[in-house]
């Protein structure tokens, strides 16, 4: 269980971008103590992204309950926001005193950029994965053209909304979307 709490504590510690940016981390991190498989990752992921709250968080209760039951995953939870809550605390109260300093305009310039890297490379990653079936090097792809249907009906929906309506639709319709299509596609009823 401690090695639970000190791998999430690590997580949170060193990520930066919110739960998308930490993903590659949680993943390798995860795999690396043999908790999860890259399907059950993935899983977890879409169900992360599909309960309400952080992503962050929400990752690290599945896995942490996964592992530890109702332990697990307060110790995860836990481990993966006391970084942020120290941080934020200590920010907050200097903040104003910091701007002033181009070191830290520059640290925070030059953490966006990869921020944005990281979320671009997990979504390349997660597409390679559901979409092409892509594994490892060394397996041949299997490509899931159900997967990218589903992906295809979402993408247009999305479009389409905003273009009609000049708007954003909200997520939740694109999820459940997404869950209706799964269910007609992969036959789950």
């Amino acid at each position: 269980m401690i090695d639970l709490f000190l791998t999430f504590l690590k997580i949170g510690a060193v990520s930066f971008g919110g739960g998308y940016g930490m993903i590659p981390m949680l993943t390798e991190e995860v795999i690396s103590h043999g908790w999860l498989t890259e399907s059950e990752i993935l899983n977890f992921i879409a169900v992360s992204e599909s309960t309400p709250g952080p992503i962050a968080i929400n990752m690290a209760t599945f896995v942490g309950a996964s592992q530890g039951g109702l332990l697990g995953a307060f110790l995860a939870t836990l481990g993966v926001i006391l970084p942020a809550f120290i941080i934020v605390l200590l920010v907050a109260s200097v903040i104003k005193g910091l701007m002033k300093f181009a070191g830290v305009k520059g640290f925070l310039s030059g953490v966006r950029p990869v921020v944005v890297g990281l979320i671009i490379a997990t979504g390349l990653i997660m597409f390679a994965q559901v979409i092409l079936g892509f594994s490892a090097i060394s397996e041949p792809l299997s490509f899931d053209y159900k997967a990218l249907i589903i992906f295809a009906v979402v993408a247009a929906t999305y479009f389409i909304y905003k273009k009609i309506k000049k708007g954003s639709i909200s997520p939740l319709i694109l999820i459940l979307i997404s869950a209706f299509s799964g269910i007609i596609f992969y036959g789950v009823l």
